[in-house]
């Protein structure tokens, strides 16, 4: 399991540059980092090298933030490879909420998934052999 930052912001210029200058002051180095939109607030979500310091500091001043715990695996670099893993996941009934790749290392890219089911997740993943991060 892999621990990322939820942050809800207004969906206003700046927004998301003020937050992340915060971040940088602190010096919270950010590993990964997606906003998902509405007409009027996101949510930025974030994985840190540090994700006690980056709460705190976020909330100190007065940022909505709560961490959350995904599922992270590591996939070949490969065509079909993140394909194999959902219909795992799918042929399991085990619904990906929203995902989404931070990296690629040594030919793999990793994949952070958040799901109501993270223990059946792991699961179906390591049947399928893929590597847990």
């Amino acid at each position: 399991m892999i621990k990322q930052i939820a942050v809800f912001l207004e969906n206003k210029e700046g927004k998301a540059s003020a937050c992340c200058k915060l971040l940088k002051e602190a010096g919270v180095n950010l590993y990964a980092i997606s906003i998902a939109d509405t007409t009027d607030f996101g949510i930025l979500r974030l994985i840190t090298a540090d994700n006690a310091l980056a709460l705190s500091t976020l909330k100190g001043a007065g940022y909505i933030a709560s961490e959350v715990e995904l599922v992270g695996i590591e996939v070949p670099d490969k065509a079909g490879a993140l394909a194999d893993v959902l219909i795992a996941l799918g042929e399991a009934r085990v619904n990906v909420e929203y995902m989404y790749s931070y990296a690629e290392v040594d030919g793999h890219a990793k994949i952070a998934l958040k799901t109501a089911a993270p223990q059946m997740a792991i699961s179906v993943l390591e049947d399928l052999g893929a590597k847990i991060l």
